[in-house]
């Protein structure tokens, strides 16, 4: 066998790394993913988020940056309002540090359980302020936010009881099933 690696010419062995360079620049070629077929966002999910124990209700998205984008460009996105009234505008610029961004409503109250609530995002350009991206989806509680106390139930770094919380105060989570000890 060695001695046939005696006769191997330098062209065969040119001719050997040419072949699999080719197959291997053909494969990935016929792989690769073309990015002007990508959108400038992805929606990566969404949800509400309950916080009882600092009386928070919110809810919010994560979106992954898909595309080269010039940086400090805005993502714009509006949360409607549960209690009504207007969207929630809420704003992120886009650094060169993240390709992942989450943008979430202020605390809100009034939200229902099983009712879809509405969030616009747009991609705004830095510059010329031209829309490259926009989207709409809904979000949707399994509960509402009638397990949020009035008033945060602990105040402090030592989680002292909050006094403002009104006597006998229970979380009507129990009433949906939940467990509502912290």
């Amino acid at each position: 066998m060695f001695h046939r690696l005696r006769h191997l010419r330098f062209e065969h062995l040119l001719v050997g790394l040419v072949s699999l360079a080719g197959g291997l620049f053909a494969i990935g070629l016929l792989t690769r993913e073309d990015v002007a077929e990508k959108p400038y966002l992805k929606i990566a999910g969404s949800g509400f988020i309950f916080n009882y124990r600092v009386a928070d209700a919110y809810y919010g998205f994560t979106a992954l940056v898909q595309k080269p984008v010039q940086n400090y460009s805005i993502i714009e996105a509006r949360f409607e309002d549960p209690a009504g009234g207007p969207p929630h505008v809420v704003t992120s610029k886009l650094t060169p540090r993240s390709s992942r961004y989450g943008l979430r409503s202020p605390p809100l109250r009034g939200i229902e359980a099983g009712r879809p609530y509405r969030v616009s995002i747009r991609l705004v350009q830095n510059g010329d302020g031209a829309i490259l991206f926009a989207d709409e989806f809904t979000v949707t509680s399994q509960i509402s936010d009638r397990i949020v106390p009035p008033e945060p139930l602990t105040i402090g770094p030592g989680y002292a009881r909050n006094p403002r919380l009104p006597d006998g105060w229970t979380s009507p989570a129990s009433d949906e099933g939940l467990d509502h000890r912290g």
